[in-house]
């Protein structure tokens, strides 16, 4: 069923460029059409085609690195997004499938359809007339300056529901309620709730994060400073300055896919993230 892929890997690896390397190899003596991100075509030896992740439009993708090059993908590749093989390579690599000793095996069994597919909320962001690009984890607001409070009423449907003062806040989905969202002590969101959560980053108050349905609109009106900083997923990073900065965020009405065998979200999060080493059995 699959035609064409696009091959992406952290480039700070030899690891991870060797295996690109032998998938675009193995791919190829399978007839598919390989497309190899362009920045990661100059350190590799293949004469494969290559195109930027802002172009890459082919029936999957093979991440090979850790959460950080998924996210990095799903800021950047068109949209609706193909489904995405993860290959881990990364330090936790919670949103991954496929350690790189059984990548071949894998992509095998993704050419034959032995698959199921994962899919997963994004959040769409808008602020002073600029549109971001959708995240998958997370978007996160400050002031533009390290240690510099932030002063927000935050909205829901249009009505003010609270003030805030804090380092940032912080939007996340199901699948970022995992990451910052989670070091910033929000709670971790079920796959089947649909809802995201807003979290503050040391806040002055008492406040904690809320959880709200995921066909609600949040808007945040920063009172102050008048600069912000907006950042998705870790990697677009965007400077807002007006009188009354405004964010809203709302559901996306694109989603990403992800690939899967046989692991599921809580056998993910037991092995990867938060149970590890405290009893129990682990499929890690």
């Amino acid at each position: 069923m699959f035609k064409s892929v696009g091959l992406v890997a952290r480039f700070d690896r030899k690891k991870a460029i060797r295996l690109a390397e032998d998938l675009a190899k193995h791919l190829k003596t399978k007839g598919v059409e390989v497309y190899v991100e362009d920045t990661l075509a100059e350190k590799m030896d293949t004469e494969e085609k290559t195109v930027p992740l802002e172009k890459m439009k082919t029936d999957f993708i093979i991440t090979i690195g850790g959460d950080g090059t998924i996210l990095r993908t799903c800021v950047s590749i068109p949209k609706p997004e193909p489904p995405i093989l993860a290959i881990n390579m990364g330090v936790r690599g919670f949103l991954t499938e496929v350690e790189p000793k059984h990548a071949l095996a894998a992509v095998d069994k993704c050419l034959r359809g032995e698959f199921t597919i994962e899919k997963c909320m994004k959040l769409s962001i808008t602020a002073d007339g600029v549109k971001f690009p959708d995240a998958l984890n997370e978007a996160l607001i400050s002031a533009d300056e390290p240690a510099k409070l932030l002063y927000a009423r935050i909205l829901k449907d249009k009505e003010p529901i609270l003030n805030c003062q804090a380092d940032g806040l912080m939007v996340a989905t199901q699948t970022g309620s995992t990451g910052y969202s989670l070091s910033a002590g929000g709670p971790v969101l079920d796959p089947d709730v649909n809802a995201f959560v807003l979290t503050p980053v040391c806040a002055l108050s008492v406040l904690r994060s809320i959880v709200f349905r995921a066909d609600s609109s949040l808007t945040v009106e920063v009172l102050r400073p008048r600069k912000i900083l907006v950042v998705i997923d870790g990697y677009h990073r965007q400077i807002i300055s007006s009188k009354l900065p405004r964010l809203t965020v709302t559901h996306s009405k694109y989603e990403t896919s992800f690939i899967r065998f046989r692991e599921n979200f809580y056998n993910r999060l037991r092995s990867r993230l938060l149970f590890k080493g405290l009893g129990g059995k682990s499929n890690g």
